[in-house]
């Protein structure tokens, strides 16, 4: 427990320009703080000039069109759970949220905190790649949008340059993914660091599986979608075998490790058992 506050500059931003602005000149964001905040009050925040965008009107909101959802990069767990777009076609973002955390966690934690701290356990993370979201990033040269499936590129490694600000995350209502299925294995349903992730998604016809999306957390340096598993079942009728072949599939395509919450082997096993588990929904 530390006995003395770091020395820190923080400067609450006006508007985006502000923020982007200062991020220009070595500033480091903050929004919820409830991530960068353990590591303040450990003493090991790695810099010491913070510019604040929680309340800024255009990272707060969500944006509901005709074709999308956007969602600002400081809307909170709170909001996207009790928002009734994102629970109606978004449930399994939604189901993220609810468990992301304390009460309090999720009152001040963002979505975009979420992804730019790019924890393999992140647990928006499987929802997003699942429903294929888009990142628009700003800074002072401009805006730029990127695929979230191509935002991480190794552990704690991302698409993003250091002036740049996660404005928005774009969510397509033409996903048309009917069956939908989430699940955190942890210690407890909340308030623990996820030991697995699983979220997937499907349409069916007459037991033939299409535009299936499987996507875990917590099994991999980053959060991983499983295409091969996908391209192995898409177009295929549901079937006992083809349920075995995929579990082979998967176990095979995640790369979990044995650290302090879990061990390779559970990990492998509750995925395996979690893909077979949302196929039999479809049967």
């Amino acid at each position: 427990m530390r006995s003395f506050v770091p020395d820190y500059d923080l400067i609450r931003a006006r508007d985006v320009a502000h923020a982007t602005a200062l991020l220009k000149e070595g500033f480091r964001p903050i929004a919820g703080g409830t991530d960068l905040m353990v590591l303040f009050n450990a003493g090991k925040l790695p810099y010491r000039k913070v510019v604040s965008i929680r309340r800024l009107p255009e990272l707060t909101g969500v944006v509901v069109s005709e074709t999308s959802v956007a969602i600002g990069a400081a809307v909170t767990y709170t909001q996207i759970r009790r928002h009734e777009a994102l629970n109606r076609e978004f449930p399994l973002l939604c189901s993220a949220a609810s468990w992301t955390g304390s009460l309090a966690n999720q009152n001040r934690g963002t979505l975009g905190g979420n992804i730019v701290n790019a924890s393999p356990a992140a647990d928006s993370a499987p929802a997003l790649l699942v429903y294929d979201a888009d990142l628009e990033f700003v800074s002072t040269a401009g805006v730029r949008r990127l695929p979230y499936r191509d935002f991480h590129f190794a552990y704690k490694r991302m698409n993003m340059q250091e002036d740049e600000l996660l404005h928005m995350i774009h969510l397509s209502r033409n996903h048309a993914l009917s069956q939908q299925y989430i699940r955190k294995v942890g210690p407890r349903k909340a308030q623990a660091i996820s030991k697995v992730v699983f979220a997937a998604g499907s349409e069916i016809t007459g037991k033939v599986i299409s535009d299936v999306r499987v996507a875990v957390g917590s099994v991999a340096p980053v959060p991983l979608r499983c295409y091969r598993t996908e391209q192995l079942l898409n177009g295929r009728r549901i079937s006992a075998p083809l349920i075995e072949q995929a579990a082979q599939t998967i176990a095979a395509e995640v790369q979990p490790i044995t650290d302090i919450r879990s061990t390779e082997s559970y990990r492998r096993m509750v995925v395996v058992n979690l893909l077979s588990e949302f196929l039999r929904t479809l049967e």
